[in-house]
């Protein structure tokens, strides 16, 4: 069995949870929540420290600091966010389900997110190019 089988979230090592992240930065989508309801909208603009060919982070050490709204998932309960995609492996892994067969783990080739169309790398833009988040809701990505 593998480890993500075998392992709750909190009994994994920092090299096996990393490598859980399949690096379709969706999670790195600007979200806007409705105050009344608590609904999320998630929107094409993504945080300009990711590089949209491998949807990674440029700074990744330091994102908590330069990005303050940034989180340290590993530092928070998969419970509090709900808000995380569907695809997410720390979000399947919380909810007791198994990972995609896309999932870079399981076919065992990074290109497998981009062909199976979760990465955002086709249709994301960075921050610095956007005025207005509202314009940018996209509402194929639920939570």
């Amino acid at each position: 069995m593998k480890f993500w089988e075998t392992k709750t979230l909190l009994q994994m090592t920092a090299q096996e949870w990393e490598s859980l992240c399949d690096h379709c930065g969706q999670c790195c989508l600007h979200k806007l929540e409705d105050e009344d309801t608590g609904d999320i909208a998630f929107t094409n603009v993504v945080c300009d420290l990711i590089d949209l060919n491998t949807c990674s982070c440029t700074r990744y050490s330091e994102r908590c600091t330069l990005v303050p709204d940034c989180l340290d998932l590993k530092q928070h309960d998969f419970a509090e966010y709900r808000w995380m995609p569907k695809t997410c492996a720390y979000r399947l892994l919380a909810d007791g389900q198994p990972l995609p067969d896309w999932h870079p783990l399981v076919s065992g080739s990074a290109d497998s997110v981009r062909d199976a169309g979760v990465s955002i790398s086709s249709y994301a833009i960075k921050e610095s190019q956007v005025t207005d988040l509202e314009d940018h809701i996209i509402d194929w990505l639920q939570p």
